[in-house]
């Protein structure tokens, strides 16, 4: 057996292979298709983060192919359709990055909320913006979330800590789930109108593709927080920065863009745009997470083979 491993993870991970399974660890050749599309021949398990494209392509060149293990949640980079087609299973690491995108969602909330963070210029040049920087406490606020599944409500417990009342908006839900109990339901119009900090928690699909687009962050509530750590294809991303500099909204914070990584280009739109934090796709992974992320794929990963048709 023949495992493949083409982004980062920690690497004493997959010491739990043994030493029945053969392991290629190179992180670089998520920017090496050629090289990647070389080393998949005879490959009977692939491990990827976001970024390694899992198309028609990465398939055909590895036949043997049996498990492609995610090391995070998000499938949008792997062709779920053509790897049913080829029996070849997909094991995300689900649940082992909850807590660090729960604490980003928090902590970013807290700082764009409160507003007093970006003042290192102006209190070196002697300045003292006191006033300016009066901002507003995350208690008594609420905290929309847009999807409600495990992360939405590992934020939700956090927030509702901090004084915070909760609202969701989830249509796959069901309205008799006790997952509800304690969140205020709503359709997504009423979700957007209520919340103080919107966060956005659902996959990229046809159905969520600039889902959060001009005319929903229109019906937001002036002054209100974005955090988006799901997918960027799911924000508008050009309305989201004309809100932000016309102060229709309080601040934003992307871990996720449509284009990844973001480029000079892309990245040009959010120049000059006020109260914007930006990360690169970096919510999920801590030191902590990155460990529980990849044992729980090299557990995935392994099981499958080991459970796999000759």
């Amino acid at each position: 057996m023949r495992v493949v491993v083409s982004e980062f993870m920690d690497q004493d991970a997959l010491a739990a292979f043994g030493e029945g399974i053969e392991v290629l660890y190179d992180p670089t050749l998520v920017d090496d298709r050629e090289a990647l599309l070389a080393a998949l021949p005879g490959t009977h398990g692939l491990i990827v983060r976001n970024r390694t494209q899992v198309d028609t392509a990465v398939l055909d060149a590895a036949p043997s192919l049996k498990v492609i293990g995610r090391l995070g949640v998000g499938l949008d980079n792997i062709d779920m359709g053509a790897c049913m087609m080829r029996g070849v299973a997909v094991r995300p690491a689900t649940g082992a990055n909850t807590l660090s995108v729960a604490e980003y969602v928090i902590t970013t909330a807290l700082v764009l909320l409160r507003g007093a963070y970006a003042s290192n210029a102006a209190m070196i040049a002697g300045d003292w913006p006191r006033n300016a920087l009066i901002g507003g406490e995350a208690s008594g606020r609420v905290m929309g979330l847009v999807g409600y599944g495990g992360i939405a409500r590992a934020v939700a417990d956090r927030a509702r800590a901090l004084g915070m009342t909760i609202a969701a908006f989830d249509p796959y839900l069901s309205e008799n789930d006790p997952a509800w109990q304690g969140v205020q339901r709503c359709t997504l119009p009423d979700l957007l109108a209520l919340a103080d900090v919107v966060s956005l928690h659902v996959p990229l699909t046809d159905a969520t593709r600039d889902l959060i687009g001009a005319e929903a962050i229109a019906g937001m509530k002036p002054g209100a927080v974005v955090i988006n750590t799901a997918r960027g294809g799911v924000i508008d991303e050009a309305a989201l920065a004309q809100a932000l500099k016309l102060g229709r909204l309080g601040g934003a914070a992307l871990d996720v863009f449509a284009t990844e990584p973001l480029s000079a280009e892309a990245g040009r739109i959010f120049a000059g745009v006020p109260n914007l934090i930006l990360t690169p796709h970096i919510a999920g992974v801590t030191q902590e997470a990155n460990i529980r992320v990849s044992r729980l794929t090299v557990e995935n990963v392994k099981e499958a083979l080991t459970h796999a048709p000759a």
